[in-house]
């Protein structure tokens, strides 16, 4: 069994592989405070990932390379996620009394009950979730199943940059242990375990909502929506390459009509993406409202936009930062860091691997 859910041996770097970019982190913690040792982001070659999927093993390899060259790290251990989308989980009962190893024989034995993929092509792993509420005799035990290829594909594309992928998560489990640190920035003291936050993370090219409440695994959806859509608008107004209408999208230098013409129709596209999920969210629910909206993503940095979705949709929105109480080494760029931060609750949620 490969390890989505068991705990990794420290240290480890967290190494997000979206569909633009690697995103490297190293943390430290001494005293029950974390520092952040080493952090970068290196783009991808266009195409080297699709919809979540390596495509270009040898590009994503040579990137992270840079990445390990750059931020000089020690460390040899990474960990990686695959998408929800990819992984299949399932919450089932078995004996209480059973040891790790029989569960995990009996789990191989009777896995393609849950699985619909020959058994061959899947890389299973599981976690006890701890006593049945049904029977004190059965333990619940969270399966969860990923298409061999995908972690095959990523462990191969870290070992090309001479690190080992010691552990494979899973994106949403990422998001809500990067959130863990982020909450008492905006719940207060208040330890209510009514909280119901919705964490909105907008990538490239795929926007995922991730439901977080303290109980059970958090409720996901991917929709194809992204911030390449910013990119691509600009590229054929302005007639720029890809280069230069992302480097102009961070940086700015565009005409005066940008705002106005380009930009805010994007932000509306943003609201009316964060709307639509979050009503998939109800209808498919118990639930009819969210507590707190958190953006997260490359595209989150937008200037405005956590206002512009308070205000359309009532509810109070922040942007993630999970760096906020972590003191930095003296590598670590503190402007470039909270600029990037939201597009680092992936990578931050596998680098605290480490210290589980």
């Amino acid at each position: 069994m490969l390890s989505f859910l068991n705990q990794g041996p420290p240290p480890l770097l967290g190494l997000d592989i979206s569909s633009t970019s690697v995103k490297l982190l190293e943390l430290s913690r001494s005293g029950g405070k974390f520092r952040v040792e080493s952090y970068g982001v290196e783009p991808l070659p266009e195409n080297a990932v699709v919809e979540k999927n390596i495509a270009d093993v040898e590009g994503v390899g040579e990137a992270i390379q840079r990445l390990v060259e750059r931020s000089k790290t020690k460390v040899k251990h990474a960990a990686v996620a695959v998408a929800g989308s990819a992984v299949i989980t399932k919450t089932i009962e078995m004996p209480a009394d059973l040891s790790e190893d029989e569960m995990e024989a009996q789990i191989q034995q009777e896995a393609d009950q849950y699985i619909p993929y020959p058994l061959d092509e899947v890389a299973l792993d599981f976690e006890v979730l701890g006593p049945s509420p049904r029977s004190e005799d059965q333990a619940e035990v969270l399966l969860a199943a990923c298409r061999r290829e995908n972690v095959e594909m990523r462990q191969a594309a870290v070992e090309l940059a001479g690190l080992k992928a010691k552990v494979v998560d899973i994106e949403a489990h990422c998001m809500q242990r990067a959130f863990n640190l982020v909450r008492e920035q905006f719940v207060g003291d208040a330890e209510d375990d009514e909280n119901v936050i919705a964490v909105i993370d907008i990538g490239a090219t795929m926007t995922t909502l991730s439901v977080l409440t303290d109980v059970g695994t958090p409720y996901t959806r991917e929709q194809l929506f992204g911030g390449k859509q910013l990119t691509e608008e600009i590229q054929r107004r302005y007639s720029l390459s890809v280069e230069e209408a992302g480097l102009a999208k961070k940086q700015g230098g565009l005409p005066d009509d940008y705002e106005s013409e380009v930009l805010q129709p994007f932000k509306e596209a943003v609201v009316q993406q964060v709307t639509r999920s979050l009503q998939f969210f109800y209808s498919s629910s118990a639930y009819d409202d969210v507590d707190h909206i958190i953006l997260a993503g490359g595209t989150a940095s937008i200037e405005g936009l956590a206002d512009m979705v308070s205000a359309k949709l009532g509810t109070p929105t922040s942007m993630a930062n999970p760096f906020a109480n972590m003191s930095l080494s003296s590598k670590v760029n503190e402007v470039n860091l909270g600029n990037d931060a939201p597009a680092l609750m992936i990578a931050c949620g596998l680098a605290l691997r480490s210290f589980e």
